[in-house]
C-alpha cells in the first residue's frame, strides 16, 4: 500500500485544531500525539525490494533451505 500524505496531513491538522481548543496546551502530549500520526503514516507503508538479493543454499535439487547473504536494496511506497 503506498503511503498516503493527505490522511497524514489531515491527521496533523485535526491534532493543531484541538491542541489550539485546549485551555492548558501541554508539549509532551503535542509531540506524543504527532509521534503517533508519524508512526503509524510510516508503518502503512510497503517495502518493495529489488530482485537479485544473492541467496546460499544447501540440500538437493528438490529439497533446498537457504539464506540471503548479502543486503537488499528496498523502496517504500
Amino acid at each position: 500500500m503506498a503511503l498516503n500524505k493527505q490522511a497524514l496531513q489531515q491527521g496533523i491538522i485535526a491534532l493543531l485544531q484541538d491542541m489550539l481548543a485546549k485551555t492548558d496546551n501541554s508539549i509532551e502530549e503535542y509531540a506524543e500525539r504527532l509521534a503517533s500520526l508519524i508512526d503509524a503514516f510510516v508503518k502503512s507503508g510497503e517495502v518493495t525490494v529489488a530482485p537479485g538479493i544473492t541467496v546460499n543454499t544447501t540440500g538437493t535439487a528438490a529439497a533446498q533451505t537457504g539464506a540471503t547473504i548479502s543486503e537488499g536494496k528496498g523502496k517504500i511506497t
